[in-house]
This record gives structure tokens, C-alpha cells and sequence, in this order.
């Protein structure tokens, strides 16, 4: 139950335990390369930043979605950096996940551009040319 007073985000994780991912050699070094470079850039505590399961009560969405400003994979980081900035509650709950052949992601050129990008939107959040309007 998600209370609307309460600003809170469910995300999904496949890393809890019980949750089993079947997924290559590279992807899964990509993947633990991608969460400590993340960990490193500020968002801590999430343990699968890229799961696209996601639910947000209300008050929440009206927090997060009027700030956003990019629209490419790395918007789930923005999601939780603007939840940090907010004080928003974001709770991982395990899902059970199946990656699916035929991504049209390409691993390493879309891996560096996610690098790039989030560079960019920390220090766009650092150096205050991005500012977080207070939506209620």
C-alpha cells in the first residue's frame, strides 16, 4: 500500500536473493562495472538501478517527472537522483526477470554512452545548471 501523503518509489531489483537472472559473461561485467560507477557518482543504497519495473505513488511522480531531463537509459538514474535530492523513500522489492534475446541495445557503445550521460547529468546537478522546482 502506497500511501499519496508519503512520497515513495518501488523499484524492482533482480539482485535480491531468490531472484535468478540468467545473463552473459559481459553483461553481468558491464553490469557490476555500470553499479559501482554509479555508486561512485552518488547513488547509493540500490542495488539494481536499471530493472524497468518501477511504481511511484503520487506524490512522488509529481516530485520527480516535472524535473527530469533525460530521456535515454539513464533516466533511471535521474529518477534516483532526484528522489535523493527530494528525500523521496525508494524501496527495492525482487522481481522475477527474464532477459529477452534481441535487444537492441548494443552492449559496450550504449555502456559508454550511459557513462558519458550520467557524468553529465551529475555534474549538470552539481554545478546547479540543472535546479529542482518543488512541485506539490
Amino acid at each position: 500500500h502506497m500511501d499519496d501523503q508519503r512520497p515513495v518509489i518501488a523499484i524492482g531489483s533482480r539482485s535480491h536473493a531468490g531472484t535468478a537472472v540468467e545473463r552473459s559473461h559481459l553483461r553481468a561485467f558491464l553490469q557490476w562495472g555500470f553499479h559501482t560507477y554509479v555508486t561512485l557518482l552518488g547513488v547509493r543504497g540500490v542495488r539494481d538501478t536499471q530493472c524497468g519495473f518501477k511504481l511511484f505513488s503520487r506524490h512522488a511522480a509529481r516530485l520527480v517527472f516535472p524535473n527530469m531531463h533525460v530521456e535515454r537509459f539513464i533516466f533511471d538514474i535521474e529518477i534516483l537522483l532526484l528522489a535523493r535530492y527530494q528525500n523521496i523513500t525508494v524501496v527495492e522489492v525482487p522481481v522475477n526477470w527474464h532477459e529477452v534475446a534481441g535487444s537492441k541495445m548494443s552492449i559496450v557503445r550504449d555502456s559508454i554512452q550511459m557513462a558519458l550521460d550520467l557524468l553529465a547529468l551529475r555534474l549538470n546537478y552539481l554545478l546547479g545548471t540543472w535546479t529542482i522546482l518543488d512541485q506539490q
